[in-house]
């Protein structure tokens, strides 16, 4: 995937990471009781991980030829961060 492509993907992925942000925050007063406290303590965490990933972004952005591999693996493994975080406020709904 050449560099232009790899900006253009990030750009889809970081929207998307936002707009389910956003949904899971809408979503938060359906929640009650400690789920609610939990589901609120893992957006917070995905809100914190969203400005790193904001600031990655915008490296990735500028990024020269030099440093372009390092501040793209950097973004990748932000970008990866947020499965985990999607998949913790998905399990406080398993049983």
């Amino acid at each position: 995937m050449d560099r232009e492509q790899f900006k253009n993907n990030a750009k889809k992925s970081i929207d998307d990471i936002f707009a389910r942000i956003d949904r899971l925050e809408a979503e938060k007063d359906k929640t009650a009781g400690k789920i609610k406290t939990e589901y609120e303590e893992r957006i917070a965490e995905l809100k914190a991980k969203k400005d790193e990933l904001k600031a990655r972004y915008d490296k990735l952005m500028d990024a020269t030829e030099e440093n372009w591999d390092e501040i793209k693996g950097a973004f990748q493994s932000a970008s990866e961060s947020f499965k985990e975080g999607f998949s913790k406020i998905g399990s406080l709904f398993k049983d």
